[in-house]
């Protein structure tokens, strides 16, 4: 009977471990007159560790500058949509190389998927995002073998900024929308 205890004990450690999620920051997003937003990532103590300043030219095409805690730019991401409303996002360093992509379709019900690739176009995995009936969105991300690497929830305030908590799978990893 002991060692059956023990055997049970073990499995419902094990299946709550897997079951854990590890918070590992927060992105607060605010946005001018203009449209342009501005996001400020913190990790998971609160103290911010950079900002991402998104812009968005008259083609409707973003281009967003990320920056570290002292304000040195560490790269870049540009987003193009085509006429079927999907997009693209090419990612580069501060040295303007590229370093991955990301390539996002909407279905009808306004779900998102969201396939990322390396600087070689290996895939790297992907991403799913749902809206609930409030706005606030929940994403998972997986890795290229599909396991679940992380999630985000997104919800904005009345002013329309947007707060998004991340969660992470593994205590190590950084989980960024950016």
């Amino acid at each position: 009977m002991k060692k059956l205890f023990l055997i049970v004990a073990a499995i419902v450690m094990t299946i709550s471990a897997n079951a854990q999620s590890y918070n590992v920051g927060t992105s607060t997003t605010s946005t001018d007159y203009m449209g342009n937003q501005t996001t400020t990532h913190r990790n998971q103590y609160g103290q911010k560790t950079g900002t991402s300043t998104t812009s968005t030219d008259y083609m409707g095409n973003t281009t967003t500058v990320h920056r570290d805690l002292y304000g040195n730019k560490i790269g870049t991401s540009t987003t193009s949509t085509d006429y079927m409303g999907n997009t693209t996002t090419v990612h580069r360093d501060q040295y303007g190389n590229k370093t991955g992509s990301a390539t996002s379709s909407t279905d009808y019900m306004g779900n998102t998927t969201t396939r990322y690739s390396d600087a070689y176009g290996r895939s790297t995995g992907s991403s799913s995002t749902s809206t609930d009936y409030m706005g606030n969105t929940t994403t998972t991300y997986r890795n290229q073998y599909g396991q679940k690497e992380g999630s985000s929830t997104s919800s904005r305030d009345y002013m329309g900024n947007k707060t998004t908590q991340q969660r992470s799978n593994n205590s190590n990893t950084s989980i960024w929308s950016w």
